[in-house]
């Protein structure tokens, strides 16, 4: 029998993130040190059969899914029928994390702050006037169970509004318009099961043509700047840190998280969103920051691993 730990990589999937998951992968594989683990890989769009058929020779599954059907707790319920563990959170931390719209309220009833927001369908674009009365301006509109800002645009003016709503609506019926926060964005990483661990704090600069950090702006060398650790003062640093893990707690999350946060001019940290499977390529942010917290990327992975099969 081998002593290595057999990993089901679960990559690919379904969602419009499916290229960035596949890359992700290929770097993941490349890190894990054969020594230690054996590797097989499974496409949720076509493997599902198969991971079915050799569960019990997994030990633990490592999920590196973006977006629907793999961050959303789907991919997790499955794993869960087959008893086999997987890093990060389970059905309910991921689902909430996903829904946009329930995780700022559950934002807001630990205490943190958010950004305003309405949450719409198609059945309001009948009244345009009445929407756009309503609308805080200038806003960001953004599909409410989408990940990489895929269908996310900011408007300025009632015009940009409704043709932002309609790209939008393109990835699901639930849209929320969101109110523009101006300030420096941020981003922090939250690392641990019941004792967790705060990494520095990566701020993100998207490059002078993007108005936000778009998916091209996330996914195209050289395209943003990102700073790690960021340059904040002692008192927002630890602010920020703390908001991090308030909002992993807020989601009844495991394992690993990354919370995106706005800092206003005046201090005021907004929490934007909180991804439960970030990037993990060597450059990504929640990488970035674990290697200045002293991970470098294969060590990164060890813990995952360690932090999926502590909780099975």
């Amino acid at each position: 029998m081998s002593s290595k730990i057999r990993v089901a990589l679960l990559a690919g999937g379904r969602s419009g993130e499916r290229e960035v998951s596949l890359k992700g992968a290929v770097e993941v594989e490349k890190a894990l040190n054969p020594e230690k683990y054996a590797v097989r890989r499974y496409d949720p769009a076509i493997d599902l059969g198969r991971l079915v058929a050799e569960a019990a020779e997994i030990d633990v599954a490592f999920i590196l899914l973006h977006g629907p059907f793999g961050e959303d707790g789907t991919v997790q319920g499955f794993l869960d029928l087959l008893s086999i563990p997987y890093q990060g959170s389970g059905v309910l931390g991921s689902a909430l994390a996903m829904n946009k719209h329930l995780a700022k309220i559950h934002y807001q009833r630990a205490g943190l702050t958010v950004p305003d927001w309405l949450l719409v369908t198609p059945a309001d674009l009948v009244d345009e006037a009445a929407l756009a009365a309503k609308a805080p301006l200038p806003a960001v509109i953004k599909p409410v169970g989408q990940g990489s800002s895929l269908g996310m645009s900011i408007a300025t003016d009632r015009s940009e509004l409704l043709n932002g709503l309609k790209a939008a609506f393109q990835y699901g019926d639930q849209v929320m318009i969101e109110q523009f926060i101006k300030g420096r964005e941020i981003t922090g990483g939250v690392l641990g099961n019941d004792q967790l661990v705060a990494l520095p704090l990566v701020e993100v600069i998207p490059g002078d043509q993007y108005a936000f950090f778009n998916y091209e702006a996330k996914y195209q060398p050289g395209a943003s700047r990102e700073i790690c650790p960021a340059d904040f003062d002692a008192d927002t640093t630890a602010r920020a840190r703390d908001c991090a893990i308030r909002a992993h707690r807020a989601l009844q999350l495991r394992g690993y998280s990354r919370t995106d946060m706005m800092v206003a001019p005046d201090g005021t940290i907004y929490i934007i969103e909180t991804n439960t499977i970030p990037g993990m390529t060597p450059t990504s942010l929640l990488p970035q920051a674990a290697k200045v917290h002293g991970l470098d990327f294969g060590q990164l992975l060890d813990r995952l691993i360690d932090l999926a099969l502590e909780k099975s």
